[in-house]
């Protein structure tokens, strides 16, 4: 499974990678998991083109505890996430699941 988070202000996120070893997203498609912390995230409009942002290496996990309570997802059997993998977005200061996808 791959876990892709772009909300860089979260504990857990080294290099938009998450490193939790279990994520909740709850019924408002928001990660529960989310803990936030003092990292500012880094604008990169001023000089796009002189730098880009650091990636980390995807993280591929295949015992990670992924658990979902929204029951009208498509990936969702019986609170567990069954996606490849998931994205998180940082959309409104809240850390949306982008993955989701209604049945």
């Amino acid at each position: 499974m791959n876990i892709v988070c772009r909300k860089t202000e979260c504990e857990y996120n080294k290099n938009y990678v998450c490193q939790a070893k279990g994520i909740l997203i709850n019924n408002q498609i928001i990660c529960s998991t989310f803990i936030p912390t003092e990292k500012q995230e880094i604008d990169y409009s001023d000089n796009l083109l002189e730098q880009i942002p650091i990636y980390g290496t995807h993280r591929v996990i295949n015992d990670l505890n992924l658990l979902c309570k929204k029951n009208s997802c498509l990936f969702n059997r019986s609170g567990n996430c069954e996606a490849n993998g998931i994205t998180i977005n940082s959309i409104a200061e809240k850390p949306f699941c982008v993955t989701y996808l209604k049945k």
